[in-house]
């Protein structure tokens, strides 16, 4: 449950209508609230010194005017967003529009904009012109003005946050914040921390459970779409309850074509329909990669802008270089974090799901690889990944991690020297390969 919230959450997130649509509601109910205490204080408003002191002519005109400049200025904002996110899609990729759609400002800006002209539309629909029934909402027509104020302050910050949340760094920054937060929350413990008592080791008196070295009843995949997240709890609650051991077959982020394999079922003979369809309700499928659970996304996120940025049209090794700085101190995170357990067991220390995590050596694979292919002619891209390649490794104490970066200092020296024409840059390159060769050596732990 707490993962489908998380989903949902995820999803209103990214959309561009919540926020905006919130400060509607928040808007007719803040001019229904404002319309109603003038109706209960009348002139009083007038005497506290809260309220507009002109008539219902001025106050209409006042209200046309906000209502007016506003939704005009709501037209520019939206005209920015859009340049801003065609910016974003051509320099760093239509998986960035992601990130700038979320963006709390954006919402914000044309949420306040909106806001503040249909509040001023019905605080104008209350105000009665003649001198029998007029009536003026003094104290509504007052704080439209203040809305109005506040609105021109939210554009001014808007246009400032929109040029700088478009610059590389700060969207390099932005993504790796979330690479970090998705890492603390999939990777909780540090190499050498006590587990959770929540997830209890498996006994290995237990040895393995029934029908385990029998054939497995799969579960197939209803459509072609994007594995988004496992809802671990709920699995374990339905294997629990059935007494089954289940192998998730697909990792969030995987694609699923229709009929693939999702999940393997231990013992066979208890898979029946309506099982199996509690077992597909258990994962979240979808059109597109997120972060909630996939980390190789966010990680794929900033190898985008560096594959840009290294393309002939735009060759910028300077924002490559940054975004290896960042996917380095995301590695050198994993490296020092105690992956998860590949068999889980229930609170009774009964095996029943087994599901492979995210290792460092494919995140260190899916960061650097594409990376390396690219900058296979740029001697200050290769010399940095070596560099983040040794400061990696006084971190990484699990041999298989080190045998990774081992593996990824050697391909970097070969596409070194067959892709760098100058001597000197190869040079360059072997006088920082050398030393972390020598340290990356079997035998020697970080």
């Amino acid at each position: 449950m707490k993962l489908r919230l998380r989903y949902y959450w995820d999803r209103l997130r990214t959309s561009y209508w919540f926020v905006p649509s919130l400060m509607l509601i928040a808007a007719v109910a803040l001019s229904r609230a404002a319309v109603g205490l003038d109706t209960q204080l009348g002139e009083r408003t007038l005497v506290l010194g809260w309220g507009y002191p002109g008539d219902s002519q001025g106050a209409s005109a006042v209200l046309s005017t906000i209502a007016g400049s506003m939704i005009t200025i709501a037209g520019v904002v939206f005209s920015i967003t859009l340049v801003a996110l065609s910016l974003a899609s051509s320099q760093f990729g239509p998986r960035m529009l992601r990130n700038f759609i979320r963006d709390r400002v954006n919402q914000a800006a044309l949420g306040a904009f909106l806001a503040t002209f249909l509040y001023c539309l019905l605080v104008l629909r209350t105000v009665r012109h003649g001198p029998e029934d007029g009536f003026v909402p003094h104290l509504a027509v007052t704080l439209g003005v203040v809305l109005a104020v506040a609105s021109i302050a939210m554009l001014i910050f808007y246009i400032h946050h929109v040029a700088t949340h478009i610059q590389a760094d700060t969207l390099i920054d932005a993504i790796y914040a979330e690479l970090g937060s998705l890492m603390d929350r999939l990777y909780p413990q540090a190499i050498g921390e006590q587990a959770d008592a929540g997830s209890p080791e498996v006994p290995l008196a237990l040895g393995t459970p029934h029908g385990f070295d029998q054939p497995a009843a799969t579960v197939y995949a209803e459509c072609d779409d994007y594995l988004q997240a496992v809802d671990g709890e709920a699995l374990m609650a339905v294997a629990a309850a059935h007494d089954l051991v289940v192998r998730v077959e697909r990792r969030p982020g995987d694609y699923a074509l229709c009929g693939a394999r999702l999940m393997s079922v231990w013992p066979a003979e208890r898979l029946e329909p309506e099982m199996a369809e509690s077992l597909r309700a258990c994962m979240v499928f979808g059109a597109q990669r997120t972060a909630t659970q996939d980390i190789e996304f966010a990680i794929d996120q900033l190898v985008e802008i560096a594959a840009r940025a290294l393309s002939p049209g735009i060759n910028d090794p300077f924002t490559a270089i940054a975004c290896v700085d960042r996917l380095g101190s995301a590695l050198a995170r994993l490296a020092q974090r105690a992956l998860p357990s590949t068999l889980r067991a229930d609170q009774n220390g009964r095996p029943r799901i087994i599901a492979a995590p995210v290792s460092f050596t494919d995140a260190i694979d899916t960061a650097f690889n594409p990376i390396r292919q690219c900058a296979g002619n740029s001697a200050a891209v290769t010399i940095r990944l070596l560099e983040v390649l040794a400061e990696i490794e006084p971190l990484a104490s699990r041999s298989e991690d080190r045998a990774a970066l081992r593996r990824h200092a050697l391909m970097l020296m070969r596409s070194a020297e067959t892709g760098l024409a100058e001597h000197d840059d190869r040079e360059d390159v072997r006088r920082r390969y050398l030393p972390l060769l020598s340290a990356l050596a079997p035998g020697k732990a970080g």
